[in-house]
């Protein structure tokens, strides 16, 4: 399936048929900031449990589609959208949609690190707290699911108390997975989330990807080819 971004280059999404089943169906979508069009009858499906990967250049919309999946592009007020989003067959954009409760299904993962300015462990729990759970066992268990899944468990358990500012920028990208996912929700959305980190880094955050699918589908936005390969499904 092939869309043309706005300089009129067309964005080809190649979709892999399985056997999981749509978690999420794209249905003739466009988007506007202001007057300027932005995605173009964009027509895609994304697989449960699996990798699919958003690829092309610079300015093709890839992140502005990404967005438009937890509905982050609400917070921009010139900000139009036409066609359908279908998140188990019901429509994202619908005006009954609980965008709060849509949020919390789908964990965001940016394209620069963005711990908080407070300890590992509180970074970690953050969504837990804001969802008002205080249990200290609850939220030390999560912590600890959170980080193993994240491969950071054993660089981090003996310093859970010290400020996330001081970890590597590998470090800290995977501390915002764990943060991501310790309030498990079904869908990881990531912006380009090694584009800020050195080789050795990447490979640890592509490893983590293919560990973390099956539980969690994935949706990556990436402009490396070579990455989307790696680390995809679609």
């Amino acid at each position: 399936m092939a869309s043309p971004d706005h300089n009129g280059n067309e964005t080809v999404y190649h979709v892999k048929k399985g056997s999981h089943g749509s978690l999420l169906t794209v249905q003739d979508f466009n988007l506007w900031y202001g007057a300027s069009q932005a995605l173009f009858n964009v027509n895609m499906s994304v697989e449960r449990g699996l990798v699919t990967a958003l690829i092309g250049p610079s300015g093709c919309g890839k992140s502005t589609l990404l967005r438009c999946i937890n509905r982050m592009n609400d917070l921009i007020e010139s900000v139009r959208v036409s066609g359908r989003m279908l998140y188990e067959d019901k429509d994202i954009f619908s005006p009954r949609v609980d965008v709060i409760a849509l949020r919390k299904t789908m964990g965001m993962v940016f394209q620069k690190p963005n711990p908080f300015p407070m300890s590992i462990f509180d970074n970690v729990v953050y969504p837990l707290r804001v969802d008002g759970i205080r249990d200290k066992r609850v939220l030390q268990e999560t912590a600890k699911r959170a980080l193993r899944s994240a491969a950071l468990w054993d660089e981090v358990e003996d310093r859970l108390q010290d400020n996330a500012l001081g970890l590597s920028g590998g470090q800290q990208q995977r501390l915002c997975i764990a943060r991501a996912i310790a309030a498990e929700p079904d869908v990881l959305l990531m912006d380009e989330p090694c584009s800020a980190l050195d080789p050795v880094a990447t490979a640890k955050i592509e490893d983590l990807i293919d560990e973390l699918k099956g539980p969690y589908t994935i949706v990556i936005v990436t402009h490396n080819m070579q990455q989307a390969a790696r680390v995809s499904d679609n």
